[in-house]
Protein backbone atom coordinates (compact mmCIF):
# COMPACT_ATOMS: atom_id res chain seq x y z
CA UNK A 1 0.00 0.00 0.00
CA UNK A 2 1.37 3.38 -1.01
CA UNK A 3 2.27 5.69 1.88
CA UNK A 4 -0.07 8.64 2.27
CA UNK A 5 1.46 11.93 1.17
CA UNK A 6 2.14 14.57 3.80
CA UNK A 7 0.86 18.14 3.47
CA UNK A 8 4.35 19.36 2.49
CA UNK A 9 4.61 16.73 -0.24
CA UNK A 10 1.15 17.60 -1.56
CA UNK A 11 2.04 21.30 -1.61
CA UNK A 12 5.22 20.58 -3.57
CA UNK A 13 3.26 18.60 -6.18
CA UNK A 14 0.72 21.42 -6.38
CA UNK A 15 3.60 23.90 -6.79
CA UNK A 16 5.00 21.86 -9.68
CA UNK A 17 1.53 21.72 -11.25
CA UNK A 18 0.91 25.46 -10.99
CA UNK A 19 4.35 26.39 -12.29
CA UNK A 20 4.08 23.83 -15.08
CA UNK A 21 0.72 25.23 -16.20
CA UNK A 22 2.06 28.78 -15.96
CA UNK A 23 5.10 27.94 -18.08
CA UNK A 24 2.93 26.08 -20.56
CA UNK A 25 0.66 29.08 -21.00
CA UNK A 26 3.51 31.59 -21.27
CA UNK A 27 5.93 29.56 -23.41
CA UNK A 28 3.44 28.42 -26.03
CA UNK A 29 1.72 31.82 -26.09
CA UNK A 30 5.07 33.42 -26.86
CA UNK A 31 5.70 30.93 -29.65
CA UNK A 32 2.31 31.13 -31.39
CA UNK A 33 2.05 34.92 -31.09
CA UNK A 34 5.58 35.28 -32.43
CA UNK A 35 4.87 33.03 -35.39
CA UNK A 36 1.56 34.84 -35.96
CA UNK A 37 3.57 38.03 -36.29
CA UNK A 38 5.56 36.45 -39.10
CA UNK A 39 2.81 34.60 -40.99
CA UNK A 40 -0.95 34.27 -41.28
CA UNK A 41 -0.66 30.57 -42.13
CA UNK A 42 -2.80 28.87 -39.47
CA UNK A 43 -1.20 25.47 -39.99
CA UNK A 44 2.31 26.86 -39.47
CA UNK A 45 1.20 28.59 -36.28
CA UNK A 46 -0.47 25.45 -34.97
CA UNK A 47 2.49 23.20 -35.75
CA UNK A 48 4.93 25.59 -34.07
CA UNK A 49 2.70 25.68 -31.01
CA UNK A 50 2.44 21.89 -30.86
CA UNK A 51 6.20 21.56 -31.22
CA UNK A 52 6.66 24.05 -28.38
CA UNK A 53 4.18 22.12 -26.26
CA UNK A 54 6.02 18.83 -26.80
CA UNK A 55 9.47 20.28 -26.18
CA UNK A 56 8.29 22.22 -23.14
CA UNK A 57 6.56 19.20 -21.63
CA UNK A 58 9.72 17.09 -21.79
CA UNK A 59 11.90 19.99 -20.61
CA UNK A 60 9.67 20.84 -17.64
CA UNK A 61 9.33 17.22 -16.54
CA UNK A 62 13.07 16.56 -16.73
CA UNK A 63 13.81 19.90 -15.06
CA UNK A 64 11.54 19.07 -12.12
CA UNK A 65 13.02 15.58 -11.85
CA UNK A 66 16.60 16.87 -11.72
CA UNK A 67 15.76 19.78 -9.42
CA UNK A 68 13.83 17.74 -6.86
CA UNK A 69 16.43 14.96 -6.97
CA UNK A 70 19.13 17.52 -6.19
CA UNK A 71 17.07 18.84 -3.28
CA UNK A 72 16.46 15.30 -2.04
CA UNK A 73 20.17 14.47 -2.19
CA UNK A 74 21.00 17.62 -0.20
CA UNK A 75 18.39 16.73 2.43
CA UNK A 76 19.70 13.18 2.74
CA UNK A 77 23.22 14.52 3.20
CA UNK A 78 21.98 16.91 5.90
CA UNK A 79 20.37 13.97 7.72
CA UNK A 80 23.62 11.99 7.57
CA UNK A 81 25.54 15.01 8.88
CA UNK A 82 23.16 15.34 11.82
CA UNK A 83 23.40 11.63 12.61
CA UNK A 84 27.15 12.04 12.93
CA UNK A 85 26.83 15.31 14.85
CA UNK A 86 24.54 13.65 17.41
CA UNK A 87 27.09 10.87 17.87
CA UNK A 88 30.08 13.22 18.12
CA UNK A 89 28.61 16.01 20.23
CA UNK A 90 25.10 15.37 21.48
CA UNK A 91 25.27 18.23 23.99
CA UNK A 92 26.06 20.79 21.29
CA UNK A 93 23.03 19.71 19.28
CA UNK A 94 20.91 19.77 22.43
CA UNK A 95 21.99 23.33 23.16
CA UNK A 96 21.28 24.40 19.58
CA UNK A 97 17.67 23.21 19.77
CA UNK A 98 17.27 24.67 23.25
CA UNK A 99 18.50 28.04 22.00
CA UNK A 100 16.09 27.93 19.06
CA UNK A 101 13.20 27.39 21.45
CA UNK A 102 14.43 30.15 23.79
CA UNK A 103 14.72 32.58 20.86
CA UNK A 104 10.98 32.18 20.22
CA UNK A 105 10.30 33.73 23.63
CA UNK A 106 9.92 30.48 25.54
CA UNK A 107 11.04 30.59 29.18
CA UNK A 108 14.53 29.05 29.67
CA UNK A 109 13.26 26.29 31.97
CA UNK A 110 10.45 25.42 29.58
CA UNK A 111 12.80 25.52 26.57
CA UNK A 112 15.15 23.11 28.36
CA UNK A 113 12.32 20.74 29.24
CA UNK A 114 10.84 20.85 25.72
CA UNK A 115 14.25 20.13 24.18
CA UNK A 116 14.83 17.26 26.59
CA UNK A 117 11.48 15.67 25.72
CA UNK A 118 11.84 16.20 21.96
CA UNK A 119 15.33 14.75 21.77
CA UNK A 120 14.42 11.86 24.06
CA UNK A 121 11.65 10.88 21.66
CA UNK A 122 13.42 11.33 18.28
CA UNK A 123 16.62 13.38 18.40
CA UNK A 124 17.43 13.16 14.70
CA UNK A 125 14.01 14.38 13.55
CA UNK A 126 13.98 17.20 16.11
CA UNK A 127 17.47 18.50 15.28
CA UNK A 128 17.02 18.26 11.49
CA UNK A 129 13.71 20.11 11.72
CA UNK A 130 15.23 22.93 13.79
CA UNK A 131 18.46 23.21 11.81
CA UNK A 132 17.18 22.73 8.27
CA UNK A 133 13.41 23.15 8.40
CA UNK A 134 12.33 19.81 6.94
CA UNK A 135 11.14 16.45 8.25
CA UNK A 136 13.90 13.84 8.20
CA UNK A 137 11.31 11.15 7.56
CA UNK A 138 9.77 12.81 4.50
CA UNK A 139 11.37 13.49 1.14
CA UNK A 140 9.67 14.97 -1.90
CA UNK A 141 9.34 12.48 -4.75
CA UNK A 142 11.06 13.64 -7.96
CA UNK A 143 8.75 11.32 -9.89
CA UNK A 144 5.61 12.96 -8.52
CA UNK A 145 6.94 16.43 -9.33
CA UNK A 146 7.97 15.36 -12.84
CA UNK A 147 4.59 13.75 -13.56
CA UNK A 148 2.77 16.83 -12.24
CA UNK A 149 4.75 19.04 -14.63
CA UNK A 150 4.31 16.60 -17.50
CA UNK A 151 0.54 16.87 -17.11
CA UNK A 152 0.21 20.56 -16.25
CA UNK A 153 2.50 22.02 -18.95
CA UNK A 154 0.51 20.73 -21.95
CA UNK A 155 -2.72 21.49 -20.10
CA UNK A 156 -1.67 25.13 -19.82
CA UNK A 157 -0.46 25.12 -23.41
CA UNK A 158 -3.91 24.23 -24.72
CA UNK A 159 -5.31 27.71 -24.00
CA UNK A 160 -3.05 29.77 -26.31
CA UNK A 161 -3.19 27.02 -28.94
CA UNK A 162 -6.98 27.02 -29.03
CA UNK A 163 -7.19 30.80 -28.93
CA UNK A 164 -4.79 31.33 -31.83
CA UNK A 165 -6.44 28.50 -33.81
CA UNK A 166 -10.14 29.17 -33.25
CA UNK A 167 -10.44 32.95 -33.40
CA UNK A 168 -10.71 34.74 -36.77
CA UNK A 169 -7.40 35.82 -38.29
CA UNK A 170 -8.01 39.53 -37.84
CA UNK A 171 -8.49 39.27 -34.07
CA UNK A 172 -6.71 36.07 -33.07
CA UNK A 173 -3.54 37.71 -31.75
CA UNK A 174 -5.52 40.17 -29.62
CA UNK A 175 -7.86 37.42 -28.43
CA UNK A 176 -4.93 35.18 -27.53
CA UNK A 177 -3.24 37.95 -25.57
CA UNK A 178 -6.45 38.62 -23.61
CA UNK A 179 -7.06 34.92 -22.90
CA UNK A 180 -3.46 34.35 -21.86
CA UNK A 181 -3.47 37.44 -19.63
CA UNK A 182 -6.52 36.14 -17.74
CA UNK A 183 -4.96 32.68 -17.37
CA UNK A 184 -1.68 34.15 -16.12
CA UNK A 185 -3.59 36.15 -13.53
CA UNK A 186 -5.05 32.90 -12.21
CA UNK A 187 -1.73 31.03 -12.08
CA UNK A 188 -0.01 34.10 -10.63
CA UNK A 189 -2.58 34.15 -7.83
CA UNK A 190 -2.13 30.48 -6.96
CA UNK A 191 1.67 30.69 -7.19
CA UNK A 192 1.62 33.61 -4.74
CA UNK A 193 -0.69 31.76 -2.35
CA UNK A 194 1.54 28.69 -2.40
CA UNK A 195 4.59 30.89 -1.81
CA UNK A 196 2.77 32.80 0.95
CA UNK A 197 3.47 36.12 -0.74
CA UNK A 198 1.35 39.10 -1.79
CA UNK A 199 -1.12 37.73 -4.35
CA UNK A 200 -1.69 41.13 -5.95
CA UNK A 201 2.01 41.53 -6.60
CA UNK A 202 2.20 37.93 -7.82
CA UNK A 203 -0.59 38.50 -10.34
CA UNK A 204 0.90 41.79 -11.55
CA UNK A 205 4.37 40.29 -11.96
CA UNK A 206 3.05 37.28 -13.84
CA UNK A 207 0.81 39.28 -16.15
CA UNK A 208 3.47 41.88 -16.94
CA UNK A 209 6.02 39.14 -17.72
CA UNK A 210 3.50 37.45 -20.00
CA UNK A 211 2.55 40.61 -21.84
CA UNK A 212 6.19 41.57 -22.38
CA UNK A 213 6.94 38.07 -23.69
CA UNK A 214 4.08 38.13 -26.19
CA UNK A 215 4.71 41.70 -27.33
CA UNK A 216 8.42 41.08 -27.88
CA UNK A 217 7.93 37.78 -29.71
CA UNK A 218 5.16 39.23 -31.86
CA UNK A 219 7.26 42.17 -33.04
CA UNK A 220 10.27 39.95 -33.62
CA UNK A 221 7.98 37.79 -35.76
CA UNK A 222 6.87 40.80 -37.79
CA UNK A 223 10.50 41.38 -38.78
CA UNK A 224 10.31 38.16 -40.83
CA UNK A 225 6.86 38.76 -42.28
Amino acid sequence: MKKKLSLAQKVNILRASVMGANDGILSVAGIVVGVAGATTNSFAILISGLAGMLAGTVSMAMGEYVSVNTQKDAQKQAVENEKQALKDNYQQEFEFVETKYSDTGMAPALAHQATKEMLAKDPLTAVVRERYGFDANEFTSPYDAAIASMISFPTGSVLPLLAIWLFPKDIRVTATIIAVTLALAVTGYFAAILGKSDWKRGILRNVVAGLLTMIVTYYIGTLFA
